[in-house]
């Protein structure tokens, strides 16, 4: 299996090498879209990406018990994909992409060489739920608004999103706190319309995290990032309780919430109203969006071509959008053959959760594997107008330091995981 993984990596590396070979050969040609010419220290940059993925590789293939064989192929195309065209897309935005990526590399060694302490993170429960809140209350408390959202922290160019980060530990603390609880949350105490409940004091530190966490988003105005932990906290409790009263229960909350959001605050109203009806204000609020679904018409099936669309007319392109601009230049094929990589991705981490032999493990694992599932299909499903629009981004793909770096530390947490 590590022979067809080798052939997998090379496929996703082609994909890579032959993307900034065919930039620079517009370039040289004086074609437009081309890699500007006065970019430097990007092949330095480049090479280390793949001297270092090829490293990674072969410890994967040395290791014993073997990883998972397909993961970080899989993780490479997506990433490979993304950097094509963020030089597409931005090409000042090159180098800085690829010196995160380095950074996330280093940090999935980091994670490979902690291997054997991986599966114990999850003793500590409680420090990671005040972590999480900790970390989360900085962009309340030190933030600025980017972007209509307060939640990043600036430091002179340094920017950072702590909500990146804090969706590991919440993770962390949702895994380790259903498993010590499992017993006691699976227990009949109560019952309400004929659903089994626990005792409310076993309830009531996990809906405490819950509450503060999505009251922070709230305030901060990163309602992308607020469904995105929503949906990790219901789906792991629903993971470790089969419990239907909590999947039920929390649509009932999200869609209640979702109303009273929708009166209370403007944002949210403008957004929702543009998801209706985006042609009321085509040239406002709503440009972004119409000028996504001028890009996926115009990609057809087979697409215009790489380098030969006009995904620049769509703002912030290489964030929120670059799923829209790799299907215009791609068409159909190119971008479900994302989707299919993402859907591939979600399902070996669930066959790795369910061979784990611990409910720590298994909700850890799983939970990660919720986080990429959830993050990609809120924002696919945004810039396709399935869901209104929030800004989060695509795992891998878009533009970012801090999405980029916490992306490879949950993969090599899975990886160390997946190591039996």
């Amino acid at each position: 299996m590590m022979y067809k993984s080798f052939g997998l990596l090379a496929g996703a590396l082609g994909v890579l090498v032959c993307g900034i070979g065919d930039l620079l050969l517009r370039s040289a040609a004086n074609m437009p879209n081309g890699l500007s010419p006065h970019l430097s220290n990007w092949p330095f940059w480049l090479l280390g990406v793949v001297l270092l993925t090829l490293f990674i590789q072969a410890v994967l293939a040395a290791a014993r018990p073997k990883p998972d064989p397909l993961l970080f192929p899989m993780t490479m195309f997506l990433v490979s994909v993304g950097v094509v065209m963020i030089a597409r897309l931005k090409p000042d935005l090159l180098v800085p992409q690829l010196r995160w990526l380095v950074i996330g590399l280093l940090v999935l060694l980091v994670m490979l060489r902690l291997n054997n302490y991986v599966g114990k993170l999850c003793r500590y429960q409680y420090i990671w739920g005040i972590l999480c809140i900790v970390v989360l209350s900085m962009a309340i408390l030190f933030g600025t608004e980017i972007g209509g959202s307060r939640n990043w922290l600036v430091i002179g160019s340094f920017r950072v999103q702590p909500s990146e980060f804090g969706k590991i530990l919440l993770v962390l603390f949702l895994a380790s706190y259903l498993s010590d609880h499992n017993s006691v949350l699976t227990e009949t105490k109560n019952k309400i319309l004929g659903f089994s409940l626990p005792q409310l004091r076993f309830i009531a530190p996990l809906a405490a995290i819950w509450g503060i966490s999505l009251l922070m988003f709230v305030l901060q105005r990163d309602l992308g990032s607020a469904l995105l932990f929503f949906g990790i906290a219901i789906l792991m409790t629903y993971m470790a309780t089969n419990n239907l009263f909590y999947l039920l229960s929390a649509l009932l909350f999200f869609a209640v919430s979702a109303v009273a959001s929708y009166f209370m605050f403007g944002h949210v109203q403008n957004r929702f109203d543009i998801w209706l009806n985006p042609w009321a204000d085509p040239t406002g609020g709503a440009y972004q969006v119409i000028q996504s679904m001028f890009a996926f018409a115009s990609g057809g099936v087979w697409g215009v071509g790489f380098g030969e669309g006009q995904p620049s007319l769509i703002p912030e392109v290489h964030t929120d959008f670059i799923y829209a601009a790799a299907a215009e230049e791609f068409g159909l094929i190119g971008s479900l053959t994302i989707l299919i990589v993402y859907a591939l991705f979600f399902y070996e981490g669930l066959k790795i959760a369910i061979s784990l032999n611990s409910a720590d493990k298994i909700l850890l694992a799983g939970g990660i594997s919720v986080v990429f599932f959830l993050q990609s299909f809120i924002i696919i499903a945004g810039v396709t107008k399935f869901l209104p629009l929030t800004g989060i981004t695509l795992p891998f793909i878009s533009y970012g330091g801090s999405s980029m770096v916490s992306c490879f530390t949950m993969l090599g947490m899975l990886l160390a995981l997946s190591r039996k």
